[in-house]
């Protein structure tokens, strides 16, 4: 897993952390649309997801990421995955992350779910 910023995110910053459409960002995952398939996991699905250091619940959605490469923006919840290791940088690493996913609860049926935006 890889955690980092989106345009859309900085965008956001600008109007606030607090706000729901932030909130929604940060707490997006984006997945290759094989991978997702291989865990069975559609698209829309909250999930869990556990590192070493924490865990944490996500939308999942199908995007434009490497196969085998999960993507989530940084934000709180990615702050709970991530362990107290700085390689003497000051942030904690946040790229390459072996982590598990769980399916906790696939999308109604019927729902119609956005692929992740471009950006």
């Amino acid at each position: 897993m890889n955690a980092g910023r989106t345009t859309k995110q900085g965008q956001q910053v600008s109007s606030g952390k607090f706000l729901d459409d932030y909130k929604a960002t940060v707490s997006t995952m984006i997945m290759h649309p094989d991978d997702m398939k291989d865990i069975g996991v559609p698209s829309g699905s909250t999930v869990r997801v556990r590192s070493l250091w924490g865990e944490e619940t996500f939308k999942c959605v199908e995007g434009k990421t490497p196969s085998g490469m999960i993507f989530i923006p940084y934000g709180p919840p990615t702050c709970r995955l991530m362990g107290q290791y700085t390689d003497g940088t000051g942030m904690p690493l946040s790229k390459g992350w072996e982590v598990e996913v769980e399916l906790l609860e696939a999308p109604a049926s019927g729902s119609v779910v956005a692929a992740a935006p471009e950006e």
